[in-house]
């Protein structure tokens, strides 16, 4: 089973692989396997949304 879920981890984009990581540091990954995405209410998609525009800028500024 590992195998299954490390081909489709490769297969993420990497936006997608960060939104997955930042649902399960905010223990909602659970809920999303069960009921899918849209099964977050506005508030928990709009603090990953926020959360990974955060490291997406501590990114860009740390390559400058």
């Amino acid at each position: 089973m590992s195998e299954k879920k490390n081909l489709q981890w490769e297969q993420l984009s990497p936006d997608d692989q960060m939104k997955y990581e930042i649902a399960e540091e905010l223990g909602l990954l659970e809920k999303v396997r069960e009921s899918g995405w849209k099964s977050l209410s506005a508030k928990e998609t709009g603090r990953i949304g926020g959360l990974m525009t955060k490291k997406k800028r501590e990114r860009k500024d740390s390559q400058k």
